[in-house]
């Protein structure tokens, strides 16, 4: 069916996109993911074309422009295999914090390097106790004069290995649990902080994910981002666009794992024909079919309803659990399509297979996902 979200500005940005990460990612992906992160200077890059800080307006550097933009961003990288969650944890889901609550002074400090690749910026909220429960957090922040000291540990922070700077959920009043929750801008060259290596993970190798600690760190006052004690419902009011960039992007993987197992069957011979002539193929994969075009459905009306503000988070929520619940169901699919080839890491679609699992994980695991919905159904 014929995808009507976008406009010809938003195909021919889609166009400028994908021969970009052609060119800067394609060529490289496998070595960085050896690295396990790509090089600081393809932020610069990415910065240059303009898709770090599509969203922070123009007069900061950025492109003023709404998340359909950073939706095909996210599309055309699923499109191509390339798992750049820092890329996107910069863009899609740290960027509109500081947009929405940063002063003037702040944003005049922070947005014009977060527009251009010379500020990366990752997202320190996990901890090694605390997962979904956001209330649960344990980071404290104690104000001593015009700063804060800031204590604890972060754990499974993607992109925290090239961060320049952490936007981090602290407690600043360790007795309230939603209300003594705040967000700290703390740089990541300050004394005290430290970080861990790469931690290592059944996929996703390119995109680095570290431990972060904090040992008597001393931020400025003024990096407190928005007010004291209201980051619990920055962090919830944020919620439905981070799940929408990880649906994007699962949806988009789960479409070119389609295609590319669409195109291997059509070419495979076994017993003295295709595969694509068995009837099994065919019947898996007019099922997977259905459900990519399901999942576009569903995306495309909540892309719609965000860009217009009104998507709710239990509606978020619903295309999150579908998109990811999904991409699973297709991937392994599509993977044993493929037989042994398709447990060969060289394959893209056993790459794909490892990098879907933690959709369901990640951003609220599907289990949260269903309890938002059940809520809102009066349950």
């Amino acid at each position: 069916m014929r995808r009507t979200v976008y406009g010809p500005e938003h195909e021919a940005f889609r166009a400028a996109v994908r021969a970009f990460l052609d060119k800067e990612v394609g060529a490289h992906y496998h070595e960085w993911e050896e690295l396990d992160k790509p090089p600081r200077n393809f932020y610069h890059k990415a910065g240059e074309l303009g898709i770090l800080g599509l969203q922070i307006p123009e007069e900061y550097g950025g492109g003023g422009a709404s998340f359909l933009f950073n939706a095909i961003v996210s599309e055309e990288a699923g499109r191509g295999g390339y798992a750049l969650g820092p890329l996107r944890i910069h863009a899609d889901i740290c960027v509109p914090y500081f947009v929405d609550y940063a002063t003037p002074e702040q944003k005049a400090r922070w947005l014009p390097g977060l527009a251009s690749g010379e500020l990366v910026v990752a997202l320190a909220l996990t901890e090694p106790g605390a997962g979904s429960d956001l209330a649960g957090l344990s980071t404290t922040a104690r104000r001593d004069g015009d700063s804060f000291v800031v204590n604890g540990s972060k754990t499974f922070i993607t992109g925290g290995l090239n961060a320049d700077i952490f936007l981090t959920a602290v407690k600043t009043d360790p007795t309230q649990r939603h209300a003594g929750l705040s967000l700290l801008v703390i740089p990541a060259d300050a004394p005290g902080v430290s970080r861990g290596g790469p931690m290592r993970k059944l996929g996703l190798h390119i995109q680095d994910a570290c431990e972060i600690f904090f040992d008597d760190v001393r931020v400025p006052a003024d990096n407190l981002l928005g007010e004291e004690g209201r980051g619990f419902t920055y962090l919830t009011s944020h919620l439905p666009e981070e799940r929408m960039s990880i649906a994007v992007n699962a949806q988009a993987s789960a479409a070119s794992v389609l295609e590319r197992t669409v195109e291997y069957v059509t070419n495979r011979r076994a017993f003295g024909r295709t595969l694509s002539q068995f009837q099994n193929t065919r019947f898996v994969l007019a099922g997977c079919a259905t459900e990519v075009e399901a999942g576009w459905a569903l995306l495309d009306r909540a892309l719609l309803a965000l860009d217009a503000h009104e998507l709710t988070p239990a509606d978020a929520a619903k295309v999150k659990l579908f998109c990811t619940e999904m991409q699973g169901r297709v991937t392994d699919a599509c993977l044993q399509l493929f037989g042994g080839y398709g447990y060969m890491t060289e394959y893209p679609v056993a790459r794909a297979w490892a990098d879907a699992r933690v959709g369901r994980i990640y951003g609220g695991a599907s289990e949260i996902m269903k309890t938002i919905i059940a809520k809102d159904l009066g349950l």
